[in-house]
C-alpha cells in the first residue's frame, strides 16, 4: 500500500499538483498553507549556495530608451526616448552546483536589476521563452530531479526522465534544453527573456506584455562535443569570456524588445497568455524594439558584487506589475524568502542590492547585518506625528478583476501541450537541428530505466512521429511498442509504464 502524502506536520495533502487559486485563470492565494510550506522548506534546502543558479557571473551596464512606449507604461525609466537606467546583470546556469562547468546542458539564468528613480525594478529571466512546469507547487519537486540523487549523491537519468515523462507540460522547454540551444557558446551570444506575462499599465489602460532581449552578438550555441570538450579544458568559460570581453571594451549588447496584448484580448486568445509553458507566436504579437542594453564594467568583488545579488521578480515599479501566471505567483513569494534565508533580513542594504536612484524610506528596522544607521531616530510605526514617510496613492497599481471559489483546480485550458513542441520541431528546427536533438536526448535518456524511456518516448511520438522514432532507434526500444503506448490517454500510459 502506497503512504499518503503529508505536509510536514502530517496532515495528508489532497492535491500536490495545482495551488489554490481564485478561479480556474485567477492568481494564487495566500491561504494555500501547502504551497508555503513546501516553498518555504524548499528555498532554505541549501546553506549558503544558491538552490538553483549557484554558478553565475555578472556586469554592470545600462538600459536605454531607443522607443517611445509610454501609451503602454507610465514606467518612469521608460518615460522618454534617449533616457539611460544604470543596471547589474547576473548570468547563471540553473541546476548545476557552483563548481559546475558553464558550458554544462542546463536553461541559463538572465536576471537584470534596473536601478530606476522610482527604486529597483527586476527581471528574472532565462534564455528560454518558456519553462519545464506552469504551477510552482511542482517546483521544488522538479528542481529536486535536477540535483542529485539523496542516497547515492549522483546526478539521476531515472530521477530527471521520470518526472518530465509525468510531467507533460514539459516537453516544449525539454525540446529548447535538448537542442543545441541548451549549450550557448557564451553568455554573450545568448538571448534572454521575462518568459512570464507581466502587466504593464498607465492611469488609464492596462497591457499585458513579455521582454524579449536580443543579442546583438548573434545567437551562437555549442554542440554537445564541443560543450564537452570545454566542460574538460575550460569549465568557467563562460565567465572568463563575459570577463575578458568587458576588460577589453569589447562591451556586449542587447535588443530590447516588447510583445503587446491587450487586456481584452486575453481572455480569447488561442493560448492561455499566463501559461509559461507556452509563447505568443510573433505572428500574432510581434516584436516591438524598443531599448538597449550595454555591460560596460566588471564588478571589482566577485563575492560582495555578483555572489550577494539578489533579484526579485516582486521588485516592481509605477507602470510594472505581475500577471496571474502562477508560477510567477509562487516566484513572488519564492525568491525574496530566499534571499531573506541566504543572505539574510537585510539583503537590500548590501550594495549591489541598494537603490541607486532613489533612496529607500521604510519603517523595518534591526535584524542581523544591520549595515546603516538603521534609520537613526525617526520613528519605527506608521501612522505617525513624526514627519516620517507617509504612502503615495499614487504609485497604486491597478485592481485585477477576479471571479471563482478558491480550490485546486486542474489545468482546463483547451490547448495541449503537444502543439507548439511539434511546430518547434517540425517548423523551427533544421534537419541537423533535429539529428542533434535526437542524439542529444538519447544521450540522457540512455541511462534511465527502460521503462522510463518508453513512457518519455511516447511523449516524443505524441509531438512528432519523426522525433519518437528517432529517440526509439537511438536508445533501442521498439518504435512499434513506442507508438502504441503513444496512443493511450496519458493516466494509462503511466499505468503501463509504473
Amino acid at each position: 500500500m502506497t503512504d499518503k502524502l503529508t505536509n510536514s506536520f502530517g496532515r495528508p495533502v489532497a492535491d500536490d499538483q495545482n495551488t489554490i487559486t481564485a478561479g480556474p485563470e485567477g492568481p494564487a492565494l495566500l491561504q494555500d498553507t501547502h504551497l508555503l510550506d513546501k516553498l518555504a522548506h524548499f528555498d532554505r534546502e541549501r546553506i549558503p549556495e544558491r538552490v538553483v543558479h549557484a554558478k553565475g557571473a555578472g556586469a554592470y551596464g545600462y538600459f536605454e530608451v531607443t522607443a517611445d512606449v509610454t501609451r503602454y507604461t507610465k514606467a518612469a525609466f521608460l518615460s522618454e526616448v534617449g533616457k539611460r537606467t544604470d543596471l547589474f546583470v547576473r548570468f547563471s546556469t540553473v541546476g548545476g552546483e557552483k563548481g559546475s562547468a558553464d558550458s554544462e546542458r542546463d536553461p541559463r539564468g538572465f536576471a537584470v536589476k534596473f536601478y530606476t528613480e522610482d527604486g529597483n525594478y527586476e527581471m528574472v529571466g532565462n534564455n528560454t521563452p518558456v519553462f519545464f512546469i506552469r504551477d510552482p507547487l511542482k517546483f521544488p519537486d522538479f528542481i529536486h530531479t535536477q540535483k542529485r540523487n539523496p542516497a547515492t549523491n549522483l546526478k539521476d537519468p531515472d530521477m530527471f526522465w521520470d518526472f518530465l515523462s509525468l510531467t507533460p507540460e514539459s516537453l516544449h522547454q525539454v525540446l529548447i534544453l535538448f537542442s543545441d540551444r541548451g549549450t550557448p557558446k557564451t553568455y554573450r551570444h545568448m538571448n534572454g527573456y521575462t518568459s512570464h506575462t507581466y502587466l504593464w499599465y498607465t492611469d488609464t489602460d492596462r497591457y499585458w506584455i513579455k521582454l524579449h532581449f536580443k543579442t546583438d552578438q548573434g545567437n551562437e550555441t555549442l554542440t554537445a562535443s564541443e560543450a564537452a570538450a570545454l566542460a574538460s579544458s575550460d569549465p568557467d568559460q563562460a565567465t572568463r569570456d563575459l570577463n575578458a570581453s568587458i576588460a577589453a571594451g569589447n562591451y556586449p549588447s542587447w535588443t530590447v524588445n516588447v510583445q503587446i496584448m491587450n487586456e481584452a484580448d486575453a481572455a480569447d486568445y488561442r493560448y492561455d497568455p499566463f501559461d509559461i509553458t507556452k509563447v505568443w507566436p510573433h505572428a500574432d504579437y510581434p516584436l516591438i524594439p524598443f531599448g538597449k542594453m550595454v555591460l560596460n564594467r566588471n564588478p571589482e568583488n566577485y563575492f560582495a558584487e555578483v555572489e550577494q545579488a539578489a533579484f526579485s521578480p516582486g521588485s516592481f515599479v509605477p507602470g510594472i506589475g505581475p500577471s496571474p501566471d502562477k508560477m510567477l505567483q509562487g516566484r513572488l513569494f519564492s525568491y525574496p524568502d530566499t534571499h531573506r534565508h541566504r543572505l539574510g533580513t537585510n539583503h537590500a542594504l548590501i550594495p549591489v542590492n541598494q537603490p541607486k536612484g532613489t533612496m529607500a524610506r521604510t519603517y523595518e528596522r534591526d535584524g542581523a547585518m544591520r549595515t546603516d544607521d538603521n534609520q537613526g531616530g525617526g520613528p519605527n510605526y506608521y501612522p505617525n506625528t513624526f514627519g516620517g514617510p507617509v504612502p503615495d496613492p499614487g504609485a497604486a497599481e491597478p485592481g485585477l478583476p477576479v471571479t471563482g471559489s478558491a480550490g485546486r483546480f486542474e489545468y482546463v485550458h483547451p490547448n495541449d501541450d503537444y502543439e507548439q513542441p511539434r511546430a518547434l520541431f517540425a517548423d523551427v528546427m533544421t534537419d541537423t537541428d533535429r539529428s542533434h536533438l535526437i542524439d542529444n536526448i538519447a544521450g540522457h535518456l540512455g541511462g534511465a530505466q527502460r521503462r522510463i524511456q518508453l513512457r518519455e518516448a511516447a511523449l516524443f511520438y505524441r509531438v512528432h512521429p519523426d522525433l519518437g522514432n528517432g529517440v526509439a532507434a537511438a536508445i533501442g526500444l521498439d518504435a512499434a511498442e513506442v507508438a502504441r503506448l503513444a496512443a493511450l490517454d496519458q493516466e494509462a500510459l503511466v499505468e503501463a509504464t509504473r
